[in-house]
């Protein structure tokens, strides 16, 4: 009996004092394991005499009872003990404002969005897009739109050409999205209205030029389209894109071999504070070139200039986003910096419209 009690009392304060279930469960194998201290002492039942086993048999069941009720007990304790640490170390402060979630922390890329823009402007005028591959033949990216031979534009210092195929012609990266114009009067009878975004290349770097860049240009045949149509649309835009009631342009004569006449486009801003604004002020800014179809051209693409004409302008998509969204340097658009973007970028919901706003 003295022996059952110390047992008790020994197996019990080592329950006690189980800092967590791994020491627990180490206190119960060595109690009720198979060889545990309380296992061995059941094993002996069987070598007693009845009286015996009558007698020692409550008691060692009995102490087995009260160690298996100790040791669930603690375990419990554990366990709550255990949890309320969790809670404590995993505790939300929530008085904290909401992480912004991965819908509103991307941004659209300026470019991005700005195409989108100019795309919703043109869309409401009623202009399709028409898209092309940046890989082109000399004959659509030159030849047919009136470039002539020994031109300086065909030379490598300003055109990416590519090696020579098995027929001796080099295919070169496009220098302007104009080939998506001559495909698509190939393709498409007049009436025509589209808009041609995308990238375009050139041997080029510097704070305002890189080697890889993005126009829009757009293209109206029809057979009475004029110049006073290519103002009209041209005003329009612009009044749209940089979101004033009104603005003055300006139509400087140049040259282009695609077009003729041919114009160079400026738009009346004020540049006070080394802050450039439009629709206001005595300056003028260069913005977009354009002019009537050269006759040549129409012809190249199977028109007749007889019967139809039509007018072109074309814009760097990376010049008039830096210029309506102040951005001092053009490289930065490519560098990939998070940075830059998180300042710059657009949140990926505020999708341009003129009915709610181009920008948000």
């Amino acid at each position: 009996m003295t022996d059952l009690t110390s047992l008790e009392t020994d197996l019990l304060a080592k329950v006690a004092d189980a800092a967590d279930e791994a020491a627990l469960d180490g206190v119960r194998v060595a109690a009720l394991g198979k060889k545990g201290a309380v296992s061995e002492l059941l094993k002996t039942l069987g070598t007693m005499s009845p009286e015996a086993r009558k007698e020692q048999g409550p008691l060692i069941n009995g102490l087995r009872d009260r160690v298996q009720g100790a040791i669930q007990s603690r375990r419990e304790t554990l366990a709550e003990a255990a949890l309320t640490a969790r809670l404590a170390a995993e505790r939300i402060d929530v008085t904290l404002p909401v992480r912004e979630g991965p819908e509103t922390r991307g941004r659209i890329h300026p470019i991005t969005q700005v195409m989108d823009e100019i795309t919703a402007i043109f869309g409401d005028m009623g202009f399709s897009i028409a898209e092309g591959p940046d890989v082109e033949t000399d004959e659509l990216n030159f030849t047919a739109l009136n470039f002539p031979e020994g031109h300086p534009a065909r030379e490598m210092h300003d055109t990416f050409f590519l090696r020579p195929d098995r027929d001796g012609k080099r295919k070169l990266l496009r220098t302007h999205t104009s080939p998506v114009q001559v495909r698509t009067m190939r393709s498409v009878q007049p009436p025509i209205r589209v808009i041609c975004p995308g990238r375009t290349y050139r041997h080029d770097s510097d704070q305002t030029h890189t080697p890889m860049f993005h126009q829009v240009e757009g293209l109206v045949i029809d057979r009475q389209a004029n110049i006073s149509h290519l103002k009209w649309i041209l005003e329009e835009f612009c009044k749209a894109f940089f979101e004033v009631d009104s603005v003055k342009m300006r139509f400087r004569p140049s040259f282009f071999p695609f077009t003729e006449p041919s114009a160079e486009v400026d738009i009346q801003c004020s540049r006070k504070g080394g802050e450039i604004r439009f629709g206001e002020g005595d300056d003028w800014l260069e913005i977009l070139g354009c002019g009537m179809v050269h006759p040549n051209v129409l012809r190249n693409c199977g028109l007749d200039p007889d019967t139809v004409q039509g007018f072109a302008w074309g814009m760097g998509i990376d010049r008039i986003a830096m210029l309506k969204y102040g951005m001092p340097d053009l490289r930065p658009f490519f560098e990939a910096d998070v940075r830059w973007l998180e300042h710059y970028g657009f949140r990926p919901l505020d999708i341009p419209s003129l009915v709610g706003g181009l920008t948000g």
